[in-house]
């Protein structure tokens, strides 16, 4: 789990004008785009916020920057994990939230088949999509977010089950704050892209 993840919204419509085949490198050459583009991380700005390219493109996509990940894709894995170790003594309700919830964007499920691309979106031809680890369309976007309201006020009743069975304080996303800080992270970045009416991605570098 060395791998890197940069978290993005984009206009679904703008990369649908061109043909599936096209899309990714179409995001692609808009995020490196001299002078106007994302490509240089060191100048991404303040943790919990967004990041607008400047320029033709900057209409069309942002940005996230997860808080207390260094950008690595393992606090994401690792969340998953914690919540393996939790699903069990969760209330059978919650449970199945955070399962849909976890299970679209970041963990891989108790039978390690999970997908995180949506179909049609993007080409399915490897050497195309190669480094693209999500892919999530607005209509998958909207019922994300609202899984994410509908469940967002009850997180803390997870405490005392994380605590006695999830939380490594060695470890990535060890305690309850951590494991509740990266689902926020991740609320906020459903929240603005289902408002938008657009998609998210994640690519890795």
């Amino acid at each position: 789990m060395g791998l890197d993840i940069t978290v993005m919204i984009v206009d679904w419509s703008w990369l649908g004008a061109v043909p599936s085949r096209e899309r990714l490198s179409r995001l692609r050459d808009a995020w490196y785009a001299d002078e106007t583009g994302l490509w240089d991380h060191d100048a991404l700005g303040i943790e919990g916020d967004w990041e607008w390219p400047r320029g033709p493109h900057g209409a069309y996509f942002a940005v996230y920057e997860f808080r207390h990940t260094c950008g690595s894709f393992k606090a994401h894995f690792w969340a998953g994990e914690r919540w393996e170790s939790l699903r069990d003594h969760a209330d059978p309700h919650l449970r199945t939230e955070l399962d849909s919830l976890l299970l679209g964007l970041i963990w891989e499920g108790a039978d390690g088949q999970a997908q995180y691309t949506d179909p049609g979106f993007f080409c399915d031809d490897p050497e195309v999509s190669y480094g693209l680890l999500l892919a999530r369309s607005p209509d998958t976007v909207r019922e994300l977010a609202a899984t994410w309201e509908g469940m967002r006020p009850r997180l803390g009743r997870l405490r005392g089950a994380f605590t006695e069975h999830a939380a490594d304080p060695t470890g990535w996303v060890g305690d309850f704050d951590g494991f509740t800080g990266l689902l926020e992270d991740w609320g906020r970045v459903l929240t603005e892209a289902a408002r938008r009416g657009w998609g998210v991605v994640g690519l890795s570098e």
